[in-house]
């Protein structure tokens, strides 16, 4: 692979420092001054701005806020995972797309001035919530672009200015939302109509840009597709800096590079959502199994009623494995009664040893239907082999059952174990082979510590559009494994990072050894080798799509797909 040389022809940068402008309260204490100030002009001397030809950023006309305060570049500079850290040269809180449009201008203009060896260029990244795990939003060499809310906060002379607000269109069934916004926020933006997204992720406090980015799965995944199967139409600003309007008619080739797309081709300044009529309460059931074969049957067999009538088919399909007996009544399972926990000991003839499986189910109802949803679901468990005196059943309002894990997590905050490393692997794996993966990993290599939730729960393929960026095993069934452990510093070895980390590497090379043909979902990769064998087919147009909507790689490259500032000439291994 060919690289351009980077260069450090920079000439003096008075002019800007005299020039620093950066909306610094008269309140402000003279050492941040200063420390704001040389953050800005390193900030300067990398990207050349005073006299290339490209504006300083300051005078780029931004209504929202530019900024090199500590806090802001401490915040950007590290992500849920926990497991690196790299700080930017500043952060920018975005007031509208043109903000953000207007920055990737001046950083594809400072990167054209590197290849002639002139100025340093600079990359851009997007941040959601920041709940990547290796980086992916982070970037060193550039600007971070605070998605979530920053605009509503700031602006420059003190006025204030933000993105736009959630619009819901109620006759047509949909909701235009800021690329920054929460999915929670969307969510209370919507029931004040009666209406509600189709498909979720469990985590609802995830940016709407970010889940796009990448698939956005739960457990109606089975049923409405994931939720870059339920985007109308999308706002996108690629890395040439134009705000362009895309969906299935207009602009199909940029609408169905985002989706999926890791980033890598613009980032999402809106997103029209897909909306149905909201339920107003949730019967929440549990299940548990000893033997895999007969939860995986049944796990399949539930998601194939899709098509079926509301009434003969459960909304939500989702399942865990139990290795350890603490997991059953840990955060994930909080479901269960503190008071009378639960047992792998108590069940007897568990032909998989101490492993055990759950199976969660939701049917969705309004309080005038209730008096027919104890037919329905009976109706449906009837059908299903799981352990007889295992069956766990609650009833909640329909948002406390979406944000079940917030309230986990406020559990974990008050404890001290949510700001911990968190070295994630969520894979999907195909159906043919789930039953080797099972034997493999859930009864060979973790063992009976898993220091977190395993979630194990099929999809069906037909629900994803082949023609967005995401990849999905060949099977027309696939399973979501998702091992979502925390590391933890306590003197156990089992929980620790580098052990944790270890044994990712131990799954993913039993899947290699045996042929188990695995997809990473968020994934994380360091070659180009390995991002090709991942994409498969699509990487040819992987790389023409970046090509065309990205041509100088500007934008996300903590993913590290593609080297920054390379033009189509000098991208494409030969």
């Amino acid at each position: 692979m060919q690289h351009c040389h980077r260069h450090n022809h920079r000439r003096p940068i008075t002019a800007a420092a005299a020039n620093f402008k950066l909306f610094i309260n008269d309140s402000t204490k003279m050492t941040t001054k200063l420390l704001l100030a040389f953050a800005f002009c390193r900030l300067i001397a990398t990207v050349g701005l005073n006299m290339g030809p490209t504006a300083e950023l300051p005078r780029l006309g931004i209504d929202g806020l530019l900024s090199v305060d500590p806090s802001d570049v401490q915040i950007a500079s590290v992500d849920f995972g926990l497991m690196t850290r790299n700080p930017p040269l500043a952060v920018l809180h975005p007031a509208s797309a043109d903000d953000v449009a207007r920055l990737i201008r001046a950083a594809a203009a400072a990167a054209a001035a590197e290849e002639e060896g002139e100025y340093g260029g600079f990359t851009v990244s997007a941040r959601g919530h920041g709940h990547s795990i290796n980086g992916q939003t982070q970037t060193g060499n550039g600007v971070v672009i605070e998605m979530n809310g920053g605009g509503r906060r700031h602006r420059r002379g003190g006025e204030r200015s933000s993105p736009p607000q959630p619009v819901v269109a109620e006759r047509e069934k949909f909701v235009d939302v800021w690329g920054g916004e929460l999915w929670i926020d969307v969510l209370k933006s919507t029931l004040g109509y009666g209406l509600a997204p189709r498909s979720w992720t469990d985590y609802l406090y995830l940016s709407v840009g970010g889940t796009l980015s990448n698939g956005g799965i739960s457990g109606q995944a089975f049923n409405h597709g994931p939720q870059i199967s339920n985007v109308h139409e999308l706002d996108v600003v690629t890395g040439n800096g134009e705000i362009i309007k895309c969906s299935n008619e207009e602009n199909p080739d940029l609408f169905h590079a985002v989706l999926g797309g890791l980033g890598q081709f613009g980032i999402i300044t809106r997103a029209r959502i897909l909306l149905e009529p909201a339920p107003e309460r949730v019967r929440w059931i549990r299940v548990l199994y000893s033997n895999f074969e007969a939860f995986r049957k049944n796990q399949e067999w539930l998601i194939s009623l899709h098509a079926k009538p509301e009434n003969e088919k459960f909304d939500y399909v989702e399942g865990f494995v139990i290795v350890d007996e603490a997991l059953i009544n840990n955060w994930r399972s909080s479901f269960f009664s503190p008071a009378n926990p639960v047992k792998i000991s108590s069940f007897n003839n568990k032909p998989d040893g101490d492993v055990l499986y759950c199976l969660e189910i939701t049917k969705n109802y309004h309080e005038s239907a209730s008096p027919t949803v104890d037919q329905e679901v009976e109706a449906l468990l009837k059908e299903l082999d799981y352990i007889p005196e295992s069956v766990f059943t609650t009833d909640l309002a329909y948002v406390d059952f979406l944000d079940r894990v917030h309230k986990a997590e406020l559990k974990l905050r008050s404890k001290g174990l949510w700001d911990v490393p968190h070295p994630w692997l969520n894979l999907f794996v195909p159906k043919s082979r789930i039953a080797d993966f099972d034997r493999g990993i859930f009864k060979g290599i973790l063992g009976n510590n898993t220091s977190g939730p395993i979630l194990i729960y099929p999809m069906n393929k037909h629900k994803w559009d082949p023609r967005s960026s995401a990849v999905v095993p060949e099977d027309d069934v696939f399973y979501l494994v998702a091992l979502l452990r925390s590391a933890l510093d306590n003197g156990e070895p089992t929980q620790s990072l580098e052990y944790l980390s270890d044994q990712n590497h131990q799954i993913l090379a039993f899947c290699a050894k045996e042929g188990i043909k695995v997809k990473q979902y968020l994934p994380h990769y360091t070659t180009e080798r390995e991002w090709a064998e991942h994409f498969g087919d699509k990487w040819p147009e992987f790389q023409q799509r970046k090509m065309k909507f990205d041509p100088r790689h500007i934008l996300a490259t903590g993913q590290r797909i593609f080297p920054p500032f390379t033009t189509v000439n000098t991208a494409v291994s030969r």
